[in-house]
């Protein structure tokens, strides 16, 4: 790994009709993956990204998305391309 890599944990709120289309638009975005969904519409997803301005673009985008109603920041890390050794 060159650069630093941040991850990010989201957990989306979507209107429970609308849920097949909000997975399916956020299928679209790169370096997203859907992890858990329930049938209330509340999806975990978990970004990767170069820069965390990316993270926080990529937040907006999805809250912005038709059906969802939230997109909730749970988790960021941010992995130095040294790893964790001292």
């Amino acid at each position: 790994m060159d650069d630093a890599l941040h991850i990010a944990s989201l957990l989306v709120h979507a209107r429970p009709e609308l849920l097949t289309a909000v997975k399916a638009n956020l299928r679209l975005l790169p370096g997203l993956e859907l992890h858990q969904e329930s049938p209330q519409g509340k999806l975990v997803v978990v970004l990767e990204a170069e820069h965390e301005q990316q993270i926080l673009q990529r937040l907006e985008q999805i809250g912005g998305l038709p059906g969802v109603l939230n997109a909730a920041l749970v988790y960021h890390e941010l992995l130095s391309p040294e790893g964790d050794c001292p």
